[in-house]
């Protein structure tokens, strides 16, 4: 049971769109992910997911509206919601999602990542 420093955490890479385990509880994975620019349309089949700002800020989109989230926020994506997330700046994210969670849910694209790294 040791704590984990989300800043030294997010320290270790550089790399966006490239989520990292960084703990696991009841079946959730507790992930940071690192944003810039516009990521892929998708929707969750089964999951709901939550992100929570650590640092910075990006627009959550969605099909009918666009919803800011600013550091210290967080939203949850209902599953079968299209979703996209934008930043025009780099954001740390913390993600709290299913462990069978693909980030690109239900489109395949140079942006899936099937088995993320831990750190």
């Amino acid at each position: 049971m040791d704590k984990v420093s989300l800043s030294q955490k997010f320290s270790l890479f550089t790399t966006h769109w490239d989520p990292k385990i960084v703990g696991e509880l009841n079946g959730q994975h507790v992930k940071l992910v690192k944003f810039h620019g516009p990521f892929v349309w998708h929707q969750h089949e089964n999951e709901d997911e939550l992100f929570l700002v650590h640092k910075g800020r990006f627009t959550m989109e969605f099909r009918d509206r666009r919803v800011p989230v600013e550091e210290g926020e967080f939203i949850i994506v209902p599953r079968h919601t299209d979703h996209r997330p934008v930043a025009e700046e780099e954001v740390h994210v913390v993600l709290f999602e299913p462990a069978t969670t693909l980030n690109t849910g239900d489109v395949q694209s140079e942006r899936t990542i099937r088995e993320p790294g831990r750190i």
